[in-house]
């Protein structure tokens, strides 16, 4: 009797605040049904009016000519480093061959100087072999950046020429019939 009489004296929290029913009202719940319902019927028109378009920008970079070129020039432009790379190979390991055979009629001070000099070499060769890949690599970001954003603007501007609302890059899964990726290509290749 006294746990009926205690719990009849309290007031839901949620139900009124400051004295006013907070309880939804009929009328209220229809209206946002009849809300949600008009979202629902109408966003299927909306969506099938969008035009979407998908490229894999990594294969646009693996097959456009200007990535092809791009890299030729890398190629041409860092050859005159791996040659001089190489024959500074050659020479380390003409120098550690000539150590190999002669060290045994060699004095303590010759050695010295021989492993000193093989030393001093293999510091010059690991130097410029670092400082090359830092240079390559900052070429090839370079290089990079200017292939993807000529590659942005003919996505661009065939987004503008075909009416497409969106195009994506990189997705995990996209429709064929929505990729675009060798128009892409072709505009890029077709460019001077």
């Amino acid at each position: 009797m006294r746990f009926k009489q205690f719990s009849s004296n309290l007031e839901h929290p949620f139900r009124k605040i400051k004295g006013k029913n907070m309880r939804p009202s009929f009328v209220s719940i229809s209206l946002k049904l009849f809300v949600l319902l008009q979202i629902l019927i109408i966003s299927p028109n909306l969506f099938a009016q969008t035009k979407l378009g998908y490229v894999k920008v990594d294969e646009v970079i693996r097959k456009a000519n200007i990535a092809k070129q791009a890299e030729d020039r890398l190629k041409k432009e860092f050859a005159p480093r791996d040659n001089e790379l190489k024959k500074m190979g050659a020479k380390l390991k003409n120098l550690a061959g000539k150590f190999d055979k002669e060290q045994s009629v060699m004095t303590n001070s010759d050695k010295q100087k021989a492993q000193r000099e093989i030393s001093n070499l293999e510091k010059e060769i690991q130097r410029k072999q670092r400082q090359a890949r830092e240079d390559l690599t900052q070429r090839k970001n370079e290089e990079l950046a200017a292939v993807v954003e000529k590659a942005r603007a003919a996505i661009k501007k065939i987004a503008v020429e075909e009416k497409f609302d969106l195009i994506l890059e990189n997705s995990v899964y996209a429709s064929p019939n929505i990729d675009i990726t060798q128009k892409v290509i072709k505009a890029l290749n077709d460019q001077k």
